[in-house]
């Protein structure tokens, strides 16, 4: 009885475990490109629910990833099972692409940042136009109205 529960711990202990580790498939997409296209799946998983220059949502971009890199699902999956038995590998995929995301989009902030900028900066140029156009006119017509008054005296003088 001893001896058979040491067997059923011993064989609990090492079912648990798991050591599968796959085998390195022929068509294996390498490290860079893997990032690359996780990092393009994640964008394209997150843009289903955004509206498109066509106002429509739920639309699946996954396929256009795949021809974008020419690849299929099927070799996307053995790969990514491939790289997820290997987790340091894959670790690094992960963290490469997270970073790349990052600095992505701190560019894009910094651009519509700049872009916002712009479209401040020209308001009020136009704002300034504008009250500048009015201070224009105002002046134009003193400018009149002091003409006007030259010309009087002017009449005046060679009446009298």
């Amino acid at each position: 009885m001893k001896n058979l529960s040491y067997l059923l711990v011993f064989l609990c202990l090492f079912s648990c475990t798991s050591n599968t580790i796959f085998e390195k498939p022929e068509d294996l997409i390498p490290k860079d490109t893997m990032s690359l296209l996780l990092q393009e799946l994640s964008i394209a998983s997150s843009s289903k629910f955004m509206k498109n220059k066509n106002f429509e949502k739920k639309i699946n971009y996954m396929p256009l990833v795949y021809d974008q890199f020419k690849i299929d699902s099927t070799r996307f999956k053995t790969s990514n099972l491939y790289y997820m038995s290997k987790i340091d590998e894959y670790q690094e995929i992960l963290e490469n692409a997270k970073k790349n995301l990052e600095e992505e989009k701190a560019f894009y902030e910094k651009l519509k940042k700049r872009k916002d900028s712009i479209r401040k900066d020209s308001l009020k140029n136009i704002k300034t136009l504008k009250k500048g156009k009015k201070e224009h006119d105002s002046l134009k017509k003193m400018m009149l109205k002091f003409r006007d008054t030259l010309q009087l005296d002017k009449i005046k003088k060679t009446r009298y």
